[in-house]
């Protein structure tokens, strides 16, 4: 194209060259040089073309992975299946690798029975009580009722029985005591004259054992204790009827029971006593007076019946104290047997449904706790890549902090360094081309992906890293390759463009020289004019306003005296296709 585009332009006295550069538009560029055969000042020239213009920034880096992980387990265990090998290729989801799981199915399978039976508990909650459910409630309640009912009878049967036995203890209770005073406190016949019979006793063997009066004070302290509460009670039952109230009768019961216990401490008392005195002169071969054994038979027979009465008593007051518990257990039975009837037939209360609720959300969260527990155990790619490195075989005992394996993505990522006057005109989504020094000749497409926020600070220099993703991969492309980037940041297109030597600074102004008519030469020099100026790149820059499409400038003076290689060299115009390439000057 280039060779096409050359033109031999020969007139009076000046020779040009037209070189024409293919602009991104697509179109061209022509430059045209004017020298004389004679020393004189030369000039290339430049023609006004409508373009596109691409503003870019470069940068260097290296290439490494789009995303880099080393695989953890987030369970303990050992290895039991590893499902992958170093450098296949696997899509995220894939099995890598899985721990022994046999405790962690166990807590799915116990948690997945929970929820079943709270499912069901709450589904039978909610269902209407069936007739078999509310008629054994209703049989319940009327067996507490009937329990209390048979309670109730027996107190009462307990009272009319209380007063009988009470009755019955007063047929026996004057005659023990009478036959107590009796044995105690009448005159003695034997030897010792006509002493009291407890004195006697007494006497008979003090000589031969000082305890015999401390048996004798015993004697006398429980008759007369026994005497006072006889009194008193046979007092309190003369006034007492079977028609009496409950209370009453109960007192009378209670007091009489004391009455016989009393008595029968005072039987047995004067009994030891006796039975001391015989036990004394048998001892020494002595004979005790005939009437002792008789007094000891008469004791020991109102032992018997002090004894019956009080067991009798006693029963009377179990009975009515058993009945009197199981009345109050009744009607608490009673209570709480309404009550869940009447829950029956009403149905699930609206507080019991929540709370079963409740309680199978709850299982709900416990199973799927341990299905994610389980899934721990059955570790998988979270994204398509190469597995890099794997580290474990099976068998192996692992922890959480084991790395298992290294997985890269396929997909390439250039990471290009850049200073801070250039990375505050990067964005997202920026196009660039990548070139690789490795490879020759190899240009690809991507896209800016990531921009850091925070720049490194490295000798007093802050640089910033723009990762640029690869539009498409290619095998030759290897992760720590360098790479160089030419991040597009601006496209202007069908705007006016000179190139960037063709315009010139004065002051606060720009202006460039514009050839008019078909030649230059002495009497025809080249006419400022004044322009504003756009953005630019490394070698065009904008025209707003000042020009028109086709005009002529001067796109570098040549002085005179110039080699031909000093000419080509400080003429900065960049001829693509020729040694050297040219260029803007650096």
């Amino acid at each position: 194209m280039l060779e096409k585009s050359k033109k031999l332009i020969i007139q009076h006295k000046l020779t040009s060259i037209l070189i024409v550069i293919v602009l991104a538009g697509g179109g061209y560029f022509g430059y045209t040089k004017f020298f004389n055969a004679d020393d004189a000042t030369r000039y290339v020239s430049a023609e006004v073309k409508k373009g596109t213009l691409i503003v870019s920034i470069s940068g260097s880096g290296q290439i490494s992975a789009f995303n880099q992980i080393d695989i953890k387990p987030k369970a303990s265990g050992d290895t039991a299946y590893v499902g992958v090998k170093n450098s296949q290729r696997i899509k995220a989801g894939a099995l890598i690798a899985e721990l022994d799981a046999a405790d962690a199915q166990r807590a799915v399978r116990d948690a997945e029975a929970n929820l079943l039976s709270a499912k069901l508990s709450l589904q039978k909650l909610k269902q209407p009580a069936d007739a078999l459910s509310i008629l054994q409630a209703r049989n319940s309640l009327a067996q507490a009722k009937e329990s209390k009912k048979k309670a109730e009878d027996d107190l009462k049967k307990a009272f009319d029985d209380g007063s009988n036995t009470t009755a019955n203890a007063f047929l026996d209770l004057p005659i023990i005591v009478t036959g107590l005073y009796d044995t105690l406190f009448s005159s003695a016949t034997g030897p010792g004259g006509n002493n009291q019979w407890i004195d006697y006793y007494a006497n008979a063997v003090q000589s031969y054992d000082e305890k015999a009066s401390g048996y004798r004070n015993d004697a006398f302290e429980g008759y007369q204790k026994a005497r006072r509460e006889y009194d008193k009670n046979f007092a309190d039952y003369k006034t007492t009827t079977r028609y009496s109230d409950t209370a009453t009768i109960e007192g009378i019961i209670n007091e009489t029971y004391e009455t016989t216990k009393t008595v029968a401490e005072a039987v047995k008392n004067s009994n030891n006593l006796i039975q001391f005195y015989k036990d004394k002169l048998t001892e020494r071969n002595l004979k005790p007076v005939a009437l002792a054994d008789t007094h000891l038979g008469i004791l020991n027979t109102y032992t018997g019946k002090t004894n019956a009465h009080l067991l009798n008593l006693l029963g009377i007051q179990n009975t009515i104290k058993n009945s009197r518990d199981t009345i109050v257990n009744s009607e608490r039975s009673i209570a709480e047997k309404t009550e869940s009837l009447a829950k029956l037939e009403a149905g699930a209360d609206e507080l019991d449904i929540q709370s079963a609720e409740l309680t199978v959300k709850q299982r709900e969260n416990a199973l799927l706790d341990a299905k994610e527990k389980l899934a721990d155990y059955f570790i998988r790619a979270p994204f398509d890549g190469v597995i890099a490195k794997l580290d474990v075989k099976k068998g192996d005992s692992v922890s959480v902090s084991t790395i298992l394996a290294t997985l890269i993505t396929k997909q390439k990522i250039a990471e290009i360094s850049l200073n801070e006057v250039d990375v505050v005109k990067i964005k997202v989504g920026q196009k660039a081309t990548l070139t690789f020094d490795a490879v020759e000749g190899l240009s690809i497409a991507g896209k800016v992906a990531e921009i850091d926020a925070v720049g490194a600070v490295s000798q007093g220099v802050v640089t910033y890293t723009v990762k640029v993703a690869l539009d498409t991969e290619d095998e030759r492309v290897k992760t720590g390759m360098s790479v160089s980037a030419g991040i597009v940041t601006d496209v202007k297109p069908d705007i006016l463009l000179v190139p960037n030597s063709a315009v010139k600074s004065q002051g606060s102004s720009q202006y460039v020289e514009v050839i008019e008519g078909e030649d230059l030469n002495l009497k025809n020099l080249p006419r400022r004019q004044n322009v504003e100026t756009g953005v630019s790149n490394d070698e065009f820059i904008e025209i707003v306003s000042g020009l028109k499409q086709g005009d002529k400038v001067v796109a570098r003076t040549i002085q005179p005296n110039a080699t031909s290689a000093e000419t080509q060299q400080q003429s900065g115009i960049r001829i693509p296709g020729l040694p050297g390439g040219g260029g803007r000057p650096r």
